[in-house]
């Protein structure tokens, strides 16, 4: 065999090379030969071939042993698996390299050290399958990565321990399961320039959103070290939404944020022998992101350009170096679970009852599932795990998967969303719940528990088994809308969810949901802090961590919500209701008590627009009014039309349309060719109803809030249970008031949209407003396929 083909370089490799070197080392080769010019930075380096593996195997008379070692194997018996893994790995690294192909990787390692100016440079030594990394099999983590390895004696000791890797526990079960022949798949061992990312940060990214499938976003996930923490889901870290329009547009594209505990970091060593080390990642760096927008921005613009040059959505790994403070691409490939959905499958998940929480963390998926808690701290106690149980363990790596499968859910002290649990989770179909931090100390072993992951990005166990329901759809043959049927959608971790179903917009997107569970403070605690006592402080300075300070961490978690919202649907039109608390809900933020004033009955009392035009609320106001502005200029997301709740009077109505303008949200205009900004109002107090016409004069649109118009309607308090059976919305009182608003928002040409719950809870009700000539219909989420069916199947007869 000629020398030049033991040993190939990156540069010159293309896909069309996987057979000779692998996925991986294929991948980057693609990268570093069309993209590098496209501004995709990755670091150069060698791969051996897998023909000098084949060579290797079959001279040594290493091939016939692991033939005849593997032919009968049960990969079901664990115990097995694991003694002829080791067995057949122990043969591989004592067995020397062949003279020829030794001599290849000495002479190509003093060529990478000489054109990176240096002797014995740091290189990583990667593995590369040539069955790795195909659109329809994820070999991703399956074989061994090694990191600093300096000197040509550990690179080639690097290597021999990468060939026995593709004999890993996990790496035999994982081609018996998916239909390989063992001796159909070769190994390469890529050996590439490291990036000092050990003083920098590194992550993976996805060109989609992991749990929804969602693909107009990039996600990123980012920790401080070498990247192995954040693979092997030894770290929660931080989180970045990037959305792919508004990117290419050349605006603020970072949708939502979300600060990760990072609690090791990987980084070099410099104790002889050991190339790498874990450490407690200092505190002062835990509490702050670890790259910035323009970064997390510049990765997205990489993510981007892979994937339109691959034309699917990719899983990639990134490394910023700390020297040089540039930011390199070290591995792509095909993502291999959400791109294989099928779209039009609908499947929810709900739970029908709730019981007491043992643990939280990040959800993976949107299932549920039950089954017995087990607690399984290491390997050595797989062989106890039955099928239908929970895996509850500290973290997992690739040796797990022989149990995963076996998994009704899968539970994780540590990782986040690009963890190893995580994505062999989503490639098994079960729901999982990462980095809950204490899952191990809180749930019992051999306890009946349910995970669920429906609720948004938090993940639930609850102990016992709960009753929960799953519904299925086939949203392939959708008729045509009858009308524009849109969605009440609140929360914002929901938000890519929802906007996978058939739909024609967000006819409500409420803040309250963001500011409860997102922000938690009360603004004037935030616009006053200050003035706040130490414990208060304390507890602010918690929530505000890594951001600016306390106001921008008010602005910006609300543009966060509103953008991520208005995101899901683009550019589709999202009606933000700007904040409806009452005094009571207020008082419960942090810090809110000594703000809000004691009211007999709130729902009557200082609410919408009446806080609005209020001197005492005006700042706080104003900070809504600037996360809106935000959304809509610098992030481009101009689909966002602003709602006015419970406006009592004309006067009050004008007076807001005055305080919108002075906070910069001017009705009607439109800035760097954003579309025109729409104001319109809640139609939920009889008086909107009565005076429609004048109500429109001023206002760009009805959206009809029925709960509240018949509470007024029929003064009815509709917190009480004592009367809640007189609630209903289908009243003729309130239907007539109803009519009047919609006939006359027609004849004005003005939008009319209802909002309410009445239609997503009474077919009836939904068929009059049909019939009424309603424009818009804003239903619950769980009823948008059932009502746009049933409307459609009336409306043809």
């Amino acid at each position: 065999m000629a020398v030049t083909e033991l040993v190939l370089w990156l540069d010159r490799l293309r896909m069309a090379d996987l057979a000779k070197v692998g996925g991986k080392n294929a991948s980057l080769g693609e990268m570093i030969g069309n993209l590098a010019k496209l501004g995709v930075s990755v670091p150069g380096g060698f791969a051996t071939t897998a023909e000098a593996f084949r060579e290797y195997l079959e001279r040594s008379g290493l091939a016939h042993k692991i033939r005849t070692r593997l032919a009968s194997l049960d990969v079901e018996d664990v115990n097995a698996l694991t003694a002829a893994g080791k067995e057949i790995r122990g043969w591989i690294v004592d067995t020397k390299l062949p003279a020829e192909l030794e001599e290849a990787i000495r002479d190509a390692y003093t060529k990478l050290c000489k054109d990176a100016g240096g002797d014995n440079i740091p290189v990583a030594v990667r593995s590369s399958a040539t069955a790795e990394d195909l659109p329809d099999a994820s070999f991703a983590g399956q074989q061994e990565t090694f990191l600093n390895v300096t000197g040509i004696e550990d690179v080639l000791h690097k290597v021999k321990e990468v060939f026995a890797s593709l004999y890993n526990d996990r790496a035999i079960a994982y081609r018996v399961h998916q239909g390989f022949r063992h001796e159909e798949v070769f190994l390469s061992a890529g050996v590439q320039l490291m990036v000092r990312s050990d003083i920098g940060a590194s992550g993976v990214l996805f060109t989609l959103d992991t749990e929804s499938g969602f693909r107009d976003v990039v996600f990123v996930t980012a920790s401080y070290g070498l990247g192995e923490m954040v693979v092997q889901g030894a770290v929660n870290p931080d989180e970045f939404y990037v959305f792919k329009p508004t990117l290419r547009a050349g605006k603020q594209a970072v949708l939502r944020r979300n600060l990760g505990a990072k609690q090791q970091r990987m980084v070099y060593s410099d104790k002889p022998g050991e190339r790498v080390k874990i450490e407690t990642t200092p505190d002062e760096l835990r509490h702050r992101f670890c790259i910035d927008d323009s970064e997390v921005e510049s990765l997205a613009r990489q993510a981007l350009t892979i994937e339109e040059h691959y034309q699917r959505p990719m899983d990639i790994e990134w490394a910023k170096d700390g020297a040089t403070g540039k930011l390199y691409i070290v591995q792509a490939r095909p993502e291999t679970v959400k791109s294989r959905t099928h779209t039009t499958q609908l499947e929810r998940f709900q739970l029908k009852e709730k019981g007491k929480v043992l643990a939280q963390g990040r959800s993976i998926g949107q299932k549920i599932g039950a089954g017995t808690a087990r607690l399984i701290r290491s390997l050595d106690k797989m062989s106890g795990f039955k099928q239908g149980d929970v895996l509850v363990a500290d973290m997992t790596d690739p040796d797990w998967e022989p149990i995963m499968k076996r998994a009704a859910a899968i539970v994780t002290n540590r990782g986040g969303r690009t963890c190893h649990a995580a994505i062999i989770a989503r490639e098994l179909g079960v729901p999982a719940v990462v980095g809950t931090g204490d899952a191990l100390e809180k749930i019992p072993d051999g306890r009946e528990v349910t995970v669920s992951c429906a609720e948004g990005d938090t993940g639930f166990i609850f102990d016992g088994k709960l009753a929960f329901e799953r519904t299925t759809a086939d949203l392939g043959d959708m008729p045509p809308a009858p009308l524009k049927i849109m969605m009440n959608v609140a929360n914002p971790e929901r938000a890519f969810d929802f906007g996978m179903l058939p739909n024609q917009g967000i006819g409500l997107a409420r803040l309250e949901m963001i500011i409860a569970s997102h922000i938690g403070v009360h603004p004037k605690a935030l616009l006053q802090y200050d003035q706040q006592d130490a414990e208060t402080k304390r507890k602010i300075d918690e929530r505000i961590a890594g951001y600016k300070g306390p106001v921008d961490f008010y602005i910006d978690r609300l543009a966060e919500g509103i953008a991520t919202i208005a995101a899901s649907v683009y550019p589709k039109t999202v009606i933000v209701r700007m904040s409806d608390f009452k005094s009571n809900e207020y008082a419960n933020l942090l810090g809110g008590g000594k703000y809000e004033p004691h009211e007999e009955n709130p729902m009557l009392g200082f609410r919408g627009a009446s806080r609005y035009v209020d001197a005492s609320f005006a700042e706080s106001f104003g900070l809504e009014c600037k996360a809106v502005k935000k959304v809509r200029e610098a992030m481009g997301l101009d689909n966002v039309w602003v709602m006015i709740p419970f406006i009592r009077t004309l006067d009050e109505g004008k007076k807001v349309i005055d305080v919108l303008k002075t906070n910069g949200l001017k009705q009607g205009e439109s800035i760097d060719g954003n579309a025109a900004l729409k104001v319109i109002m809640m139609c939920e107090v009889p008086s909107n109803a009565l005076l429609a016409d004048e109500f429109l004069d001023v206002f760009d649109g009805f959206s009809i809030g029925s709960n509240d118009l018949t509470q007024l309607t029929l003064g009815l308090d509709r917190d009480s249970s004592i009367v809640a059976s007189l609630f209903d919305e289908r009243n003729p009182a309130v239907k007539k008031l109803l009519s009047m608003a919609i006939q006359t928002a027609r004849a004005k040409g003005k939008y009319v949209g209802i909002c309410g719950q009445g239609p997503s809870d009474h077919a009836d009700f939904a068929e009059w407003l049909m019939d009424q000539g309603i424009e818009s219909m804003s239903l619950n989420p769980d009823t948008v396929v059932d009502t746009w069916l049933r409307l459609a199947k009336k409306k043809a007869g």
